[in-house]
């Protein structure tokens, strides 16, 4: 486990946080710019030093009291918004300069895994970063933290300054990593759809201060926090690939609340997926619904209903063993059905974004 306390105060602009994250996976620090994220991250690193403040990373203390571990000690790799390659070194001199810092005995992390990892066999071999795109450069820079072997590997919105066509090409190397990979992530973004798409545990900030923190889906099923308000809310939901339709090119996912028909997808049978339904996607029927072009459909629980005093209302619904689903819908509608916590109703989904 990690466990990070901090207060740190700038003019007009205070941090106050305590968290613990496990040791495995991706952690995404959310929320608006100005939230605290990147100055939570600089704590963890040790270029900011919160007075009083604690960290604790698995059995190593880095902060507490009077003892702070300084940045360099620190076994960490950081990626930031720019990739920062050295101009004058080839791609492989980039990559060697982390596998340098560390000695050869307590390397954890080789340079063929990360080749391999991110994609770098036809990279490797230039005499400049120069030409690189924008996706490259930091698939390059990722790999340059990675081989230091670090404790912890923190990444600050390592994609907002790329193009649409360059996230796109680095998402799934990204992905990639997060199976492969041993070591927490602690991934700092302001975008939902990132956020959703990588992310294991999600800490949800605002104003400096943490209001949120736990498992994924459990976040974003809060009717209560700032995300169920946005435009792209809803849930993410584990399935597994159970059937291919090669007549009309769709595909079944499975997952513990029943089965979701999407686009067909190239996985192989048994594939765990992760899909994403937005809540503006899901409608509610009180019966089942007959002659619908709608082909998912779930049996539903009404968990809570959350009147904005709006023209919308927002439910969290309970599907299957567990499974959250969000929907919103117009007040009228609700009234018009008669919804209340605890009915059972049908969750007609609309449409299905396969996010992993």
């Amino acid at each position: 486990m990690i466990h990070a306390r901090f207060e740190f105060a700038y003019p007009g602009f205070a941090l106050r946080a305590d968290m613990q994250l496990p040791g495995r996976g991706i952690t995404a620090l959310f929320g608006p710019s100005g939230s605290g994220k990147t100055t939570l991250l600089r704590c963890i690193a040790g270029l900011e030093r919160a007075a009083g403040g604690l960290l604790r990373v698995q059995d190593e203390v880095w902060q507490e009291g009077a003892n702070f571990l300084p940045v360099h000690r620190r076994p960490l790799g950081y990626v930031f918004q720019e990739a920062g390659l050295f101009p004058h070194l080839s791609v492989r001199q980039n990559l060697e300069y982390g596998l340098k810092r560390i000695p050869p005995g307590q390397r954890k992390v080789h340079l063929e895994q990360v080749v391999e990892w991110l994609g770098l066999n036809k990279l490797i071999e230039r005499d400049s970063p120069a030409g690189l795109s924008g996706g490259e450069r930091q698939r390059v820079a990722i790999g340059r933290a990675l081989l230091t072997s670090p404790r912890l590997l923190l990444m600050d919105e390592p994609l907002s300054a790329l193009d649409a066509a360059s996230k796109r090409e680095i998402l799934p190397y990204l992905e990639r990593l997060h199976g492969e990979l041993d070591i927490p992530v602690i991934y700092v973004s302001h975008a939902l759809d990132e956020v959703a798409r990588l992310a294991d545990q999600l800490v949800l900030m605002e104003q400096g201060r943490v209001i949120a923190s736990g498992a994924l889906n459990e976040v974003l099923g809060r009717l209560d926090l700032p995300t169920a308000h946005l435009d792209d809310a809803g849930a993410v939901i584990e399935t597994t690939v159970a059937a291919h339709d090669e007549e009309y090119h769709l595909t079944r996912l499975d997952f513990s609340g029943g089965s979701l028909w999407v686009s067909r997808v190239e996985r192989e049978i048994g594939s765990v997926v992760r899909a994403r339904v937005l809540a503006r996607d899901v409608s509610i029927a009180t019966a089942a619904p007959q002659g619908s072009s709608i082909s998912n459909i779930l049996g539903a629980r009404i968990a809570e209903i959350r009147d904005e005093r709006t023209d919308r209302v927002n439910l969290r619904l309970s599907v299957g063993s567990g499974q959250l689903l969000l929907s919103r819908i117009t007040r009228r509608s609700c009234d018009h059905l008669g919804l209340t916590p605890g009915m059972e109703v049908f969750a007609q989904v609309k449409s299905v974004a396969l996010i992993a």
